[in-house]
C-alpha cells in the first residue's frame, strides 16, 4: 500500500484544480473563436457568451471566498478582469460590440498565467 503525505496529496489536488481551470478557459477561448468566425450573432455566439459568463461568474465566486489562497491584490485584480469580461459579453449580447478578440486575448493571458 502506498502512503502519501498530506502535502503531496494537496499538491496533486492543486495541480488538478489548475489543470481544470486551464481546460475551462481553453474551452471558453475555443467557443469565442468559433463565434468570432461566424461574423454574425448566431447560436455559436449565444453558446460562447453563456459559457464564458458562467466561467467568470464562478471564478468571481471562488475569488471572493476567504479560503482562497491567492493574495488579496491578485484576487482583486482578477475580479476586476472578470467584471470587464462580463461587461464585454453583455455588450456583445446586446449587439453593441463584437469584441470577441479582446475577451479571447485577456482569457488567453489569464490561462497562460495559471501554473
Amino acid at each position: 500500500m502506498f502512503q502519501f503525505s498530506y502535502a503531496e496529496i494537496m499538491k496533486d489536488d492543486v495541480a488538478d484544480a489548475k489543470a481544470r481551470e486551464r481546460q475551462t478557459l481553453d474551452r471558453s477561448i475555443e467557443l469565442l473563436q468559433a463565434a468570432r468566425a461566424d461574423n454574425e450573432y448566431s447560436r455559436s455566439t449565444i453558446e460562447a457568451l453563456f459559457y464564458t459568463r458562467r466561467v467568470w461568474i464562478r471564478f468571481i465566486e471562488d475569488l471572493r471566498q476567504p479560503e482562497n489562497e491567492l493574495n488579496t491584490e491578485l484576487r482583486a485584480n482578477l475580479i476586476s478582469i472578470a467584471i470587464w469580461i462580463l461587461k464585454e459579453c453583455e455588450k456583445i449580447r446586446r449587439r453593441q460590440s463584437d469584441n470577441f478578440q479582446g475577451i479571447i486575448d485577456v482569457t488567453t493571458i489569464i490561462r497562460d498565467g495559471i501554473k
